[in-house]
């Protein structure tokens, strides 16, 4: 299977909590932090949901 490389860009203080909710089950900690995450519908529908439109 794939892998995908997810880091986190930008705080996520003043961001809804469905998308803190989302980052912190990425396994994302802090701005530049990294992870690789086997790519699975569930994975791309969660880096989906953690951007930002803006």
């Amino acid at each position: 299977m794939a892998k995908v490389k997810i880091t986190q860009v930008r705080s996520i203080i003043d961001r809804p909590k469905r998308q803190k909710d989302t980052i912190k089950a990425l396994g994302l900690r802090r701005i530049s932090h990294s992870v690789v995450k086997e790519v699975t519908p569930q994975i791309k529908g969660n880096d989906r949901k953690g951007q930002s439109s803006g």
